[in-house]
């Protein structure tokens, strides 16, 4: 049988998301078996509801010294002296205010958060101890914020598997990056099925790896000493 050419309008229409730099589809919605998830699908991974603000107790709960090692977490990261460290996701400034500490007089945390609330408690806490160096910033469920390459450090504790726009959002940090800088995502670890956390509020060395690797960065190691979680370190090329 002989075949019909399609029509000069819906020979247009098949192009039309190839054409004008528009993106290809990088979402899928499909509908949740799961209470805490959104439906929201990347990369095969469904998305986790967010913790709101209701929540920010559980972020500055005691256990958590036990649970995470929050200073082994943060000794592995290196000398933070003088640096600009970023924030992502930074809830009540439970590693904000560590972060402050370490970067010292002559260098600045942004507390990134998307929750106007959860930036009130940090702005609270930094005037009732005196930290100058901790600047909360409100950014958006697609942007983090930050000016292009102003970031020696972005830091990620248990907030990227919650990101509705995922991809958006490491777009958003590379640029804050500046050259040379690290990516640091810090989640439980998906492998270990002994970690008592939610499935969606887990992730996989290899899921992390994959979705980052779509952007112009570089993973650099993997460390997993901590009690729960593993450390993916990304870098910026510094050409």
């Amino acid at each position: 049988m002989k075949s019909t050419p399609l029509p000069l309008f819906a020979c247009l229409l098949l192009l039309l998301p190839y054409v004008a730099g528009a993106e290809p589809p990088r979402y899928e919605h499909r509908t949740s078996t799961d209470p805490h998830g959104t439906g929201k699908f990347y990369m095969g991974r469904e998305i986790s509801r967010v913790m709101g603000h209701q929540g920010a107790s559980w972020l500055d709960r005691p256990e958590r010294e036990v649970e995470e090692a929050p200073e082994a977490l943060l000794d592995s990261l290196g000398t933070l002296t003088g640096m600009t460290v970023a924030d992502i996701g930074a809830g009540s400034g439970y590693f904000a205010f560590r972060l402050a500490q370490r970067v010292g007089a002559g260098g600045r945390v942004l507390a990134v958060d998307i929750q106007d609330e959860m930036l009130q408690i940090i702005r609270r806490r930094a005037a009732q101890r005196k930290i100058e160096n901790v600047e909360p910033i409100r950014g958006t469920i697609q942007d983090p914020g930050l000016s292009p390459e102003s970031v020696d450090l972005a830091l990620l504790v248990d907030v990227y598997h919650e990101f509705s726009h995922p991809w958006e959002m490491i777009r958003g940090i590379h640029r804050g990056l500046k050259r040379g800088g690290r990516l640091v995502l810090v989640e439980y670890r998906a492998e270990d099925p002994t970690v008592p956390i939610l499935r969606l509020h887990k992730m996989s060395q290899d899921q992390v790896r994959r979705e980052i690797s779509v952007h112009p960065l570089v993973w650099a190691e993997t460390l997993d000493h901590l009690p729960r979680q593993h450390i993916v370190v990304f870098r910026k090329p510094a050409e």
